[in-house]
């Protein structure tokens, strides 16, 4: 490889990176209320502020749009999405979907105990995360969730989980911070690992659905009420 060519392979790992950052940085935004929902996202602005050019915001804008977190009007200009109660039951009745097979698979797994590491791993994640700002509990919920259908072995579901996520931390906290925090308390995590550890296969899809509708009911509750 030539010099040159070495360099041009450094300079696109910089540009990934940048991108990387301004993604997580925008995530974050949205989870913590600076960008919330609706709030339009003008270019300009938004790269001024940001201190990066339009064409390393523009790929970072085209990924969260593909994630769900952002939306687009019928003049192309991207928002912040606003969920709606139909959007909300479509999110959480794909991740129960999604997650409970995944959970049938580990409990089916004839190493089951080489697989709660990880879970408990992420759990304990979330539990530490309680008390510090809101993007990191928003992280460490969807981790814990992710790590289950990691778990499972299966890529494709993995891949399809990944790509609602942004939906899922949009519906998170489309009922503003209070109800996301109660959402994504350990406690209410916990039975959920205990489910799958036990390796009982109906036990934990009960508990998986429990889970999913109280949250799910509670973000509707307060979006009729707002």
């Amino acid at each position: 490889m030539s010099p040159d060519a070495q360099f041009q392979a450094l300079g696109s790992i910089e540009r990934v990176t940048r991108r990387e950052l301004i993604l997580d940085r925008l995530r974050a935004a949205v989870a913590g209320g600076e960008l919330p929902p609706g709030t339009h996202l003008a270019e300009t602005e938004l790269s001024a502020s940001l201190g990066v050019s339009r064409g390393t915001l523009r790929e970072a804008l085209r990924a969260l749009e593909e994630e769900g977190l952002l939306s687009k009007d019928s003049r192309g200009r991207l928002s912040v999405r606003v969920v709606t109660l139909e959007e909300v039951r479509d999110i959480f009745d794909v991740r129960f979907a999604l997650e409970s097979h995944a959970a049938e698979v580990i409990c089916a797994r004839p190493d089951l105990e080489s697989a709660l590491p990880a879970l408990r791993a992420a759990l304990d994640r979330l539990e530490a995360s309680e008390h510090g700002p809101i993007p990191e509990q928003v992280d460490a919920d969807l981790a814990f969730h992710e790590a289950i259908c990691a778990a499972s072995g299966n890529e494709v579901l993995v891949a399809s989980w990944r790509r609602v996520s942004g939906l899922a931390r949009a519906a998170i906290m489309a009922a503003g911070r209070e109800t996301a925090v109660l959402n994504m308390s350990a406690s209410r995590h916990e039975p959920i690992f205990d489910a799958i550890a036990s390796g009982d296969a109906e036990r934990a899809r009960t508990v998986l659905r429990e889970h999913s509708a109280t949250a799910r009911d509670l973000i509707e509750a307060r979006l009729s009420n707002a």
